[in-house]
């Protein structure tokens, strides 16, 4: 571990252990914060519902996609490309939400 490096311990409680499916992320962002929804969309369900939100700042967010990138060039480097298949949506949409906020998904 280098000098800059800090080790930081963390605990798990066990009802977050198991924790949440999600196959849709909503963010949205203003000047001083970004908000991701974590959302189940399931054929049995006629809309999706959120189960999860986290609230960063923008600094956090894009030490958050930086760490994304990394791990999943890692991911790939060991077991192969991941594919994406054509049929959800590309890009960005907007979903209705709650109060009139619109989310766009990743």
């Amino acid at each position: 571990m280098e000098n800059n490096e800090k080790q930081i311990n963390l605990e798990i409680r066990p009802d977050i252990a198991g924790g949440q499916y999600s196959n849709l992320a909503l963010i949205t962002h203003s000047h001083s914060e970004f908000i991701l929804d974590f959302a189940q969309m399931l054929p049995a369900m006629p809309k999706p519902q959120i189960c999860s939100r986290i609230i960063m700042t923008p600094e956090h967010a894009k030490r958050l996609m930086n760490a994304l990138v990394d791990n999943i060039n890692k991911y790939e480097a060991h077991f192969g490309p991941i594919q994406l298949d054509n049929q959800g949506p590309k890009g960005t949409y907007n979903i209705p939400m709650m109060g009139g906020n619109n989310g766009s998904n990743s």
